[in-house]
């Protein structure tokens, strides 16, 4: 239960961010500026994932439909999620360097790492033995 509280707190600060300075002791300005960073290097990753999905329903329009819009759907979907999960991690890190606490671990990269390597591994199916 208590992830989920976590959870939506964390969620109330996604939009009312001067909240976190309620928190804690202010942390160095350099590690709220990398905290900052690596956030917009997510969000750079989610917008060439939405892309990249864009590209493929408008590129590739001889493959057949169901697999064109599987293929675009799933990475404007994986750029979607890779948004939220930014800001759900800025939020994370900001409230522990805050409080003092060790920075939150995350499977979130490992997950999208398998699934972009298996989008692009059916894209290599796709372009090696043609429309399936």
């Amino acid at each position: 239960m208590r992830g989920v509280s976590d959870f939506l707190q964390s969620l109330r600060l996604w939009f009312a961010p001067a909240r976190i300075r309620e928190e804690g002791e202010t942390p160095d300005y350099r590690f709220s500026l990398a905290n900052e960073r690596t956030f917009l290097a997510w969000i750079r990753t989610a917008l060439a994932l939405i892309g990249g999905g864009f590209a493929v329903d408008q590129f590739l329009p001889d493959l057949r439909w169901g697999v064109r819009a599987g293929l675009a759907l799933a990475l404007i979907g994986v750029g979607a999620v890779c948004a939220v999960r930014a800001v759900n991690h800025w939020v994370r890190c900001e409230r522990a360097m805050r409080r003092g606490d060790d920075l939150p671990v995350s499977r979130f990269p490992a997950l999208l790492a398998v699934v972009v390597a298996v989008v692009s591994l059916a894209m290599v199916a796709v372009v090696a033995w043609g429309d399936l």
